[in-house]
């Protein structure tokens, strides 16, 4: 992908400034022109894959992705395209939409895109055209949606069909159900779980606040802006958190390559002046991000988002991945409708939170713990909450970073507490959250209960796991980070554990103790002395910095106590 210069003046941590942006929507835009079909009406990417949808629904992503990538651009010639396209798909190319079907998620994207576009696309198309897209869009107001950020979806095509005087009362019928949905899935302090369920992870920014508090821009509605508002404004003080100083966003979850649509999120604060991030450091943020992807292969030598994480990558994927499912990257590309004058644009970038200063954030609705380090720029997310098993191990694992992949493999399941050779982790309760501390309680492999609490101070970890209802004598391995490239992982036994972190348990509760670390820092402090770890007869964990912070910890039926040290 061609970019103009690095400009360090403007943008002294990224580089980046619009003229990226512009150049890099301009070039994807332009690399996916050629698998258009000759109506424009289907984008077939090409691919051996295709998602369970099948090949024209596939077809018909690759169209409504790309096209939302068109209307952040207001690219005149693009949009002419994509207009031949919409005439064509809605005179029967399409799928229907139809209950839970993947046209219904295409459909908001197809609907936002003429909302935000409507001078320059939708109100040139002839009147049969607008009837017949209409009509198609219509039946996303009453299809089932899967009990998930999916309900947004005809909130957002309700959104515009509203705006065009189509079926008003099904259009706002529709906008109130899904509104009304999503208050179910709301835990406070700006998290959603996506679903029922503690499923956290980027569909909070990208999904879950992303519709909503478009559509209420867009209706310049100010009661419900006022209600989304506060809540993305209150959910950037911990998203932000999420980014590593390379710019990488965490990786975990799923649909993780959707990539820079993490970005999503912070422009929209910016749009909506609903975000407690300066402009330089929003954009910062989000063209960190960016060149993160492009500078590692992102984008192939057709000039294609490949399916994966950097370059082509399986273990990202899910069944609903086609070709063009990438492009859902498109919403990161947000920041465009701000104007180039905007401060945004041209404030000085500012320093991330992970550059600025060593961190460990308790988040309380995920109930997660984020813990940064400003030497290495390491963001590391201890996960004490979050759970989707279909998702596993994207979900279910202790922990996280910016900078480590989780293992699929049988053999080397990172960040985890087996009993025998199973990992498992499910039925996860929040134990609590608090400064420097995370816990909670799982079903492990047999059906034993680990109640699990992790200490963090700087880039060093405590970890203690508390084993009850296994058989006696049964074997545990506590593993830690996975290694990679230019990182150091540690793990040392400090309690129950022999050099190789191996235990067995006894006739009653068998605690487990170890000290970790993940850091990139060449030639770090020996872990040992950063931390000192002491457990009692009675089971109570004294955890002492190197700093003379410390706290004591108990493990027991009632949960984990956590109190500083005096």
């Amino acid at each position: 992908m061609q970019l103009p210069p690095a400009d360090r003046t403007a943008s002294s941590f990224t580089g980046y400034t619009r003229a990226h942006w512009e150049a890099a929507a301009d070039a994807l835009l332009s690399a996916v022109e050629p698998y258009a079909t000759e109506d424009r009406a289907l984008y077939h990417l090409p691919g051996d894959r295709t998602s369970w949808s099948g090949r024209l629904s596939d077809g018909l992503e690759g169209y409504a992705r790309t096209l939302l990538l068109a209307a952040f651009r207001r690219d005149e010639k693009a949009l002419e395209r994509y207009a031949d396209g919409l005439a064509a798909g809605v005179s029967g190319v399409w799928p229907r939409i139809e209950d839970r079907s993947q046209p219904l998620v295409e459909a908001a994207s197809i609907a936002l895109a003429l909302r935000l576009t409507r001078e320059q696309l939708w109100d040139r198309l002839d009147d049969g055209v607008r009837q017949r897209a209409a009509a198609w869009l219509g039946d996303a107001l009453s299809a089932e949606a899967w009990p998930c950020n999916w309900e947004l979806f005809p909130v957002t095509v309700g959104g515009f069909l509203a705006e065009i005087g189509h079926e008003p009362d099904a259009s706002r019928a529709a906008i109130d159900r899904g509104l009304e949905r999503i208050e179910q899935w709301y835990l406070g302090d700006g998290w959603y779980t996506d679903g029922d369920g503690r499923k956290f992870d980027y569909y909070n920014g990208w999904a879950m606040h992303l519709y909503p508090v478009l559509h209420a821009w867009l209706e310049r509605d100010e009661r419900l802006l006022d209600l989304y508002g506060a809540r993305l404004e209150r959910h950037l003080s911990d998203y932000a958190r999420l980014f590593g100083g390379d710019g990488a966003p965490l990786h975990q979850g799923r649909s993780l390559t959707y990539r820079f649509a993490t970005t999503a999120p912070l422009w929209l604060g910016a749009l909506t002046g609903r975000t407690p991030l300066s402009p330089g450091e929003t954009r910062r943020l989000a063209s960190g991000a960016l060149r993160y992807f492009l500078d590692r292969g992102a984008v192939d030598d057709r000039g294609l988002l490949s399916l994966g994480w950097h370059g082509p990558d399986e273990s990202v994927l899910q069944g609903y991945s086609g070709p063009a499912s990438p492009y859902w990257a498109s919403k990161g590309f947000l920041g465009l409708l701000l104007p180039p004058g905007h401060e945004v644009w041209t404030a000085a970038e500012e320093p991330a939170p992970a550059e600025r200063a060593d961190s460990v954030t308790p988040v309380g609705p995920p109930n997660w713990l984020l813990q940064s380090t400003r030497s290495d720029g390491v963001v590391r997310l201890h996960n004490h909450g979050s759970e989707d098993v279909r998702y596993d191990p994207y979900y279910t694992r202790l922990a996280y970073s910016t900078v480590t992949t989780p293992s699929s493999s049988s053999s080397s399941q990172d960040n985890s507490v087996l009993l025998g050779d199973d990992p498992s982790r499910t039925g996860i309760e929040p134990l609590g959250v608090g400064e420097g501390w995370a816990a909670s309680r799982h079903t492990a492999g047999g059906g034993a209960r680990v109640t699990s609490v992790v200490l963090a101070h700087g880039a060093a970890e405590v970890r203690a796991h508390r084993v009850t209802g296994a058989e006696p004598g049964t074997p545990v391995r506590i593993t830690g980070w996975p290694a990679g490239e230019g990182l150091r992982a540690e793990l040392l036994p400090a309690a129950g554990l022999d050099d190789t972190l191996s235990g067995v348990t006894g006739e009653d509760a068998t605690l487990f103790v170890a000290l970790a670390r993940l850091t990139r820092e060449p030639d770090p402090v020996p872990l040992a002395e950063l931390v000192s770890v002491r457990v009692d007869e009675t089971g109570l964990v004294e955890v002492r910095w190197s700093d003379g912070d410390g706290a004591r910890v108990r493990l027991d039926d009632a949960g984990v106590q956590v109190a500083p040290l005096t």
